[in-house]
C-alpha cells in the first residue's frame, strides 16, 4: 500500500489543511508540511531499498507495483508501479512541495487553507502521473493537476492572472483531449489484434499499428506533453502562467508540471509508438533545438523578472526533447538530471524573484539596480542560480547538459552543434540579471530587510542539491539505470 499512500498522503493533508485553515492559518501551514515531509521520508525510504537490491523478480527495474480491478468491463484498472525514473521525480514532488509551502509562508494570507488545498491535490496529480500504469488512470491524474493550477494562478496570482488561468487551462485542456482520444484509438486497435480492451501499459506495449496510425496516435500523445515541456511553438501559455502565478504557483510549475511532459515523452511516446517515434526523429530533435535558441533569445529580451526565468524554462527543456528523441544511454541519462536539475535551479530563480517582488513591487529590471549592497545574501543567492542556469561547471546543469549534447551528437551532429550556441546564449542572458539588478548604483534607492532565515533555508536546500548533482551524479544515475536500461532496447538506431 506504499503507493497509495504516497497519493493518499497530499490528498489526505491537502484536505485536512482546507478544513483547519478555516479556523487557523498556520495549522494549514503545518498540516501540509507533515504530509508532504512523510512522503519524503517513504521516497527516501524506497531509494534506500532500491540501493539495498530490494527490486522486483520480474525485470529488475520495478521496485513496487499495485494493481486492482476499476472499471473491469472497459479494461480499466487501478494499476500503480514504481521504478527508479518515477521514484526519482516522486522524491523531487516531495522535496519541491515542501519547499513551496516555505516559500509561501508569509505570501499567502488570504484563504489560506484553500491555497494549501489547491498546491497539495495539485501534487497529489503530480505523483499520480508519475505513479500510473493505466493510461486511462493515467489521464485522471493528468487531468487532475489541471484544475487546482488553474485556482492557483486565478484566485492568488497577480494582475493579469485570470486571462493567464484561462489561457493555462485552455491550452492544457485542448491538448489533454488530444491526448485522450490517442489513449481511446491505442486500446482499440489492441483490441483489434488481441481480442482483449485493456488500457493497461504492459499490455498496450508492442501493439501492432500501421504507418499512419501508429503517427497519428503517437503524436495525440506527443502534443499533450509537449504542450506541458513546452515545445516552441506551442509554448505561449508558459509565460503568462508564470508571470501572474503566486511564487509556490511557479515554482511548482516549472519545477514539477513541466516534467510531467518530459516523463511522458520517456515513458509513454516512444515506448508505446518506437517505429513513429524513430520516423518522427529529425522534427522532434530540431523542434528540441528551436526551443534552445529561441528561448534564449527571448529570455534575454524581456525586462520583466518572471518573464526572463520562464523563457529560460522553454530553452533549458528544449535539451529534454532533443535528449529523449537522441534515445540512448548517454542521452537519457542526462534527461534526467536535465528534469531534477532544471527543478531545483529555475524554481529557486522564481522563489528569489518572488522574495524580491515582495520587498520592491516591482518586477521590471530596468528599475533595479545595486541591489547586492542592500541585500547582499540575495545578491550572492542570484548569481549562485543564475551560473547554475548557464551551466557552470561543478553544477547540476552542467552535467546534465553535457549529458544531452554528447548523447545527441551521436544522432545528429549538425543539430548537437547549434544546440551548443544555447549554452553561449545561456551566459549572456545569465549575466546580463545579475549586472543589471545586483550591480552598478543603487539609482531607485532601493531599502528592504535581507533573505530571512526561512528563505536562506528554501534556498539553501535548492543550493546543496544542484551542488551535489554537479560534483556526485552517480547516485541519481544509478537509481534512473534500470529503468532506463529497460527502455533503451524500444527504439534500436
Amino acid at each position: 500500500m506504499t503507493l497509495i499512500l504516497l497519493i493518499a498522503l497530499p490528498l489526505g493533508g491537502g484536505f485536512l489543511a482546507w478544513m483547519l485553515g478555516r479556523f487557523h492559518a498556520q495549522a494549514a501551514r503545518w498540516v501540509s508540511l507533515a504530509a508532504l515531509g512523510a512522503g519524503l521520508v517513504l521516497a527516501l525510504n524506497l531509494w534506500a531499498e532500491q540501493v539495498g537490491g530490494e527490486v522486483l523478480p520480474n525485470d529488475g527495474s520495478w521496485l513496487v507495483e499495485f494493481s486492482r480491478a476499476w472499471i473491469p468491463q472497459l479494461g480499466i484498472s487501478f494499476h500503480l508501479a514504481l521504478d527508479g525514473l518515477s521514484l526519482l521525480m516522486i522524491a523531487l514532488t516531495f522535496l519541491v512541495g515542501i519547499l513551496a509551502v516555505g516559500c509561501s509562508w508569509h505570501e499567502i494570507t488570504t484563504r489560506v487553507g484553500f491555497f494549501h488545498f489547491n498546491l497539495m491535490w495539485v501534487l497529489a496529480g503530480v505523483v499520480g502521473v508519475f505513479l500510473s500504469m493505466d493510461l486511462f488512470l493515467f489521464y485522471f491524474f493528468w487531468e487532475l493537476m489541471l484544475v487546482p493550477m488553474y485556482f492557483l494562478i486565478a484566485i492568488w496570482g497577480h494582475e493579469r492572472r485570470i486571462p493567464a488561468a484561462v489561457k493555462f487551462f485552455i491550452f492544457t485542456q485542448a491538448s489533454g483531449l488530444l491526448m485522450l482520444l490517442a489513449i481511446v484509438g491505442l486500446a482499440f486497435v489492441h483490441q483489434r489484434h488481441s481480442g482483449e480492451l485493456s488500457f493497461d501499459y504492459f499490455d498496450l506495449l508492442g501493439t501492432p499499428l500501421g504507418g499512419v496510425t501508429g503517427m497519428l496516435l503517437m503524436l495525440g500523445f506527443f502534443f499533450a506533453f509537449a504542450v506541458k515541456l513546452p515545445v516552441v511553438p506551442l509554448h505561449t501559455w508558459l509565460p503568462d502562467a508564470h508571470t501572474e502565478a503566486p511564487t509556490a504557483g511557479s515554482l511548482v510549475l516549472a519545477a514539477l508540471l513541466l516534467k510531467t511532459g518530459a516523463y511522458g515523452l520517456i515513458r509513454f511516446v516512444v515506448p508505446l509508438f518506437p517505429d513513429a517515434a524513430l520516423a518522427f526523429t529529425p522534427v522532434a530533435m530540431t523542434l528540441g533545438v528551436v526551443g534552445i535558441l529561441y528561448g534564449a533569445v527571448l529570455a534575454f529580451a524581456q525586462t520583466d523578472l518572471k518573464r526572463l526565468v520562464a523563457y529560460t524554462s522553454v530553452s533549458h527543456l528544449g535539451f529534454v526533447l532533443l535528449g529523449v528523441f537522441a534515445w540512448n544511454e548517454l542521452a537519457l541519462q542526462g534527461v534526467v538530471m536535465q528534469m531534477i536539475c532544471h527543478g531545483l535551479s529555475t524554481g529557486a530563480l522564481f522563489v528569489l524573484v518572488g522574495a524580491l517582488y515582495e520587498r520592491t513591487h516591482t518586477r521590471d529590471l530596468t528599475r533595479l539596480s545595486g541591489l547586492w549592497a542592500v541585500a547582499p545574501k540575495m545578491g550572492a543567492m542570484g548569481v549562485f542560480f543564475a551560473m547554475a542556469s548557464l551551466g557552470l561547471p561543478g553544477l547540476g546543469n552542467f552535467i546534465a547538459e553535457i549529458l544531452v549534447l554528447v548523447g545527441a551528437y551521436s544522432v545528429n551532429v549538425a543539430l548537437t552543434v547549434l544546440a551548443t550556441f544555447g549554452l553561449v546564449a545561456a551566459t549572456i542572458y545569465s549575466v546580463r540579471l545579475v549586472s543589471r539588478a545586483f550591480h552598478g548604483a543603487n539609482d531607485g534607492a532601493w531599502k528592504f530587510p535581507d533573505l530571512s532565515a526561512r528563505e536562506m533555508v528554501v534556498l539553501g536546500v535548492m543550493v546543496a542539491g544542484l551542488v551535489w548533482l554537479g560534483l556526485y551524479p552517480q547516485p541519481v544515475l544509478d537509481a534512473a539505470a534500470p529503468a532506463l536500461s529497460q527502455l533503451l532496447p524500444v527504439m534500436p538506431r
